[in-house]
């Protein structure tokens, strides 16, 4: 299933548009590159990951955490964001693709968030037609879901 998506993500910029699946890999696949945009890659967000995904598809833990685990290896396989942001963009209404940056600042909200994930969510807005004022309102939603640190461990 996963050399399929590969290939399909690759294929010329006018492809079939994704089966709901794939639109959640490709999603996933999204999420895990912001996090691994700082270099550093915690468990922190990893199971902000996983709760994203459970709470927006309706999964349970072991279901999200094996969808995150597919999208840490197609991310690693996708040579850019292009790949994923495409089929995003055709597949996934406005209102759904405003979501996306929603669920995205979350994760980039598992920790500090710094210059390089900020860039890759400018990006990422820009690349599935999401609005500066949408994409900063998302921003701002995310910020205020958060949960909040008391400290180092929590």
């Amino acid at each position: 299933m996963l050399a399929d998506l590969i290939r399909r993500l690759a294929a010329p910029p006018d492809p079939a548009p994704l089966a709901p699946e794939d639109c959640r890999l490709a999603l996933a696949a999204l999420m895990v590159r912001l996090a691994r945009a700082d270099d550093s890659y915690t468990g922190r967000e990893r199971q902000r990951i996983d709760r994203i995904l459970a709470e927006r598809y309706r999964l349970d833990a072991a279901s999200a955490t094996a969808l995150r685990a597919e999208a840490e290896a197609a991310e690693e396989a996708a040579p850019d964001t292009v790949r994923f942001t495409r089929h995003i963009k055709a597949a996934v209404p406005y209102e759904d693709r405003v979501g996306v940056i929603e669920a995205l600042w979350q994760v980039a909200t598992a920790d500090e968030v710094d210059a390089d994930e900020r860039a890759f969510l400018r990006l990422v807005a820009n690349l599935i037609g999401v609005t500066d004022q949408d994409s900063g309102l998302a921003r701002q939603r995310a910020a205020e879901a958060a949960p909040r640190r008391s400290g180092p461990w929590g």
